[in-house]
């Protein structure tokens, strides 16, 4: 039976996937184990300019998948960073309106780096 869990490392939260192999045994983790898509930040800090869309991690930004007057629904996916050869999505963390896009695609960016602000 397979099961999903999530946990919290450093301050990022992780979906893993474990295999139980029965009641008395010991859980063993999946072999590849990806974060989970880009979780939003639970409480985005709003800023004058709207509320605050930080990158997840260190990287360069691949993609940017909406424009400054764009409306996104919250969770929708606004821009993808490329970090180890892998894509890892950026969602909003609110509904609202691209207020402005602080880097352009292959900009490297830091944690926590703020990739645009949404009113």
């Amino acid at each position: 039976m397979k099961k999903t869990v999530r946990i919290s490392f450093e301050g990022k939260t992780y979906d893993v996937e474990v295999e139980v192999l029965d009641s008395n045994a010991a859980v063993a983790a999946a072999p590849a184990v990806a974060p989970a898509a880009a979780p939003a930040p639970a409480a985005a800090p709003a800023v004058a300019g709207g509320t605050e869309v930080k990158s997840p991690l260190a990287g360069s930004v691949f993609k940017l998948k909406v424009k400054v007057g764009d409306t996104v629904a919250a969770n929708q996916e606004v821009a993808i960073i490329e970090a180890l050869k892998m894509e890892n999505p950026v969602v909003a963390p609110c509904a609202g309106t691209v207020n402005s896009i602080a880097v352009k695609e292959t900009d490297t960016v830091v944690d926590g780096q703020t990739l645009m602000t949404i009113a």
